[in-house]
């Protein structure tokens, strides 16, 4: 079994602009998903991850009806998309960027996989 596997393997993600704020939503895509990412990708775990671009605040917003945690990262785009210079002045790519981040997979990690969907039948 590999050492680390990508976040990217047990949720998916959107993110966005809200002027010079970003919003990253991270989605588990099992319920068994959702119980690790409630432990582990913490607003502590993110804003360490997010260092980089010098947020300054990271808040996580729960969102358990949808398995789901949003997380605000505000002042972390520059100025926002009329005054960056940046590449993704807009944070767009925030998303795919945490779901790169790694993590040690637990025991239980196939019950947190994307579930297979059946080929329709021609």
């Amino acid at each position: 079994m590999a050492t680390t596997i990508r976040l990217g393997e047990i949720a998916h993600a959107r993110s966005g602009d809200k002027g010079n704020h970003a919003n990253i939503g991270v989605i588990a895509y099992t319920e068994a998903g959702n119980e690790f990412l409630d432990r582990w990708l913490t607003e502590a775990r993110m804003a360490e991850f997010l260092l980089p671009l010098r947020p300054r605040e990271v808040s996580r917003y729960a969102l358990p009806g949808i398995k789901a945690y949003n997380f605000v990262a505000t002042e972390i785009l520059d100025g926002g998309a009329s005054r960056s210079l940046r590449i993704d002045s807009q944070g767009k790519t925030l998303a795919l960027a945490v779901l790169e981040m790694r993590i040690s997979p637990p025991k239980n990690i196939d019950e947190m996989r994307k579930p297979k969907t059946r080929n329709p039948v021609s």
